[in-house]
């Protein structure tokens, strides 16, 4: 069965979510925004697009009514609005947030909904949960789970070594929240920048450490199965150094705005980045004392003729891999639905999850 799916946000996920739909033939897709610039772009390539102020619950809910799911790909502060949107509507709702509140906010309104509600269906959160909880089901019994996920340039060159990527606001939601945890079997929060580690991967060092929102709803899940979950973000050294500096010393974590600000203004944007996500867990398989990972590594690279960055490229997959199994069946269709429902190998095998097995250059999903 064919879905018709309207996208809310025309910014650089929107737009790559917009034109993966596009080049499917079991959907159909129309962007909405309140841009007429940022429609614009999508209007040349072919897409459909509406003009809706997305701030406006009832206008919006009236521009979703006959569409069978909404993605939002707006930012985070919008999320409750367009959740309540959808309901209204009667579409499946799912977003990229990594927002712990506006995840709330959506499980909230998923309460005796005859439709499904499925946020945080990205990157981090998104498939790095599904990765995770793929890796933790191969263990008898459970002792810990690192989950680790950076989205990089490929070629740094100032001193933070690191380029704009995705939203600016959400990455700083990342640098200054509480971040989930389970330390010693129990569910905790804990500060962010901190938990400090260096790992390797194909020749290049990496630092990792502490941030908010990437482990989505597993802490809940594995609480009382495993001793320690946790969740990092993967950066080139020095990162982490600077961000206390600026953080704390200077106090930008009180001053979010101007935080932001600085980094847009001196931080240039780049397409030519990497994706890498690094899951370790260890624990018990058959009597004995087990290790085992899972890495994925993807690349920017031209889709349909046009380049999109491995930021980009994963994000998208993320939710619309999801959307695809909702469409076919193979996800519960009404009420809250998490990211570790999603079994891995099915996620892997639908016509946008695939993107993650072409995305890694090196060894395809490798897991030892």
């Amino acid at each position: 069965m064919s879905w018709s799916i309207c996208v809310i946000g025309a910014g650089k996920i929107g737009q790559m979510i917009a034109s993966l739909l596009q080049s499917s033939s079991n959907y159909s897709v129309t962007v909405a925004d309140r841009d007429l610039a940022a429609l614009a772009i999508l209007n040349k390539q072919g897409i459909a697009t509406r003009q809706i102020d997305v701030g406006d619950e009832a206008q919006l809910a009236q521009g979703l009514e006959g569409y069978n799911a909404v993605i939002s790909a707006a930012p985070f502060f919008l999320t409750p609005t367009i959740a309540k949107a959808a309901k209204t509507a009667g579409a499946h709702y799912f977003d990229l947030t990594e927002d712990v509140a506006a995840t709330n906010a959506v499980r909230a309104l998923a309460e005796n909904s005859e439709t499904a509600f499925m946020p945080q269906c990205g990157l981090a959160p998104g498939f790095v949960g599904i990765a995770g909880a793929a890796l933790a089901d191969e263990f008898d019994e459970l002792d810990s789970l690192h989950m680790r996920v950076g989205a990089l340039p490929l070629y740094p060159t100032n001193a933070l070594k690191y380029n704009l990527t995705w939203s600016t606001d959400g990455l700083i939601n990342e640098y200054c929240n509480p971040c989930d945890a389970i330390v010693n079997g129990e569910r905790v929060k804990t500060a962010p920048l901190e938990d400090y580690e260096v790992l390797g991967h194909d020749g290049v060092e990496y630092e990792c450490f502490n941030t908010s929102g990437g482990l989505g709803t597993l802490p809940e899940t594995l609480e009382g199965k495993a001793r320690a979950v946790s969740y990092r973000s993967i950066r080139y050294p020095g990162h982490c150094d600077i961000l206390k500096l600026l953080l704390k010393d200077l106090g930008l974590e009180r001053r979010r705005d101007l935080l932001k600000d600085i980094f847009e203004t001196a931080l240039p944007r780049t397409d030519q980045d990497v994706v890498l996500v690094y899951c370790t867990a260890k624990g018990i398989i058959d009597g004995a004392l087990r290790e085992k990972s899972l890495i994925n590594k993807s690349f920017a690279r031209t889709l349909n003729g046009q380049v999109w960055s491995a930021i980009q490229i994963t994000t998208a997959a993320g939710v619309l891999g999801v959307v695809d199994l909702m469409r076919t069946g193979s996800m519960p269709t009404k009420g809250f639905v998490r990211q570790e429902q999603v079994k891995l190998p099915y996620f892997l095998n639908t016509e946008f999850g695939r993107l993650y097995r072409a995305g890694d250059e090196t060894n395809q999903n490798k897991a030892a």
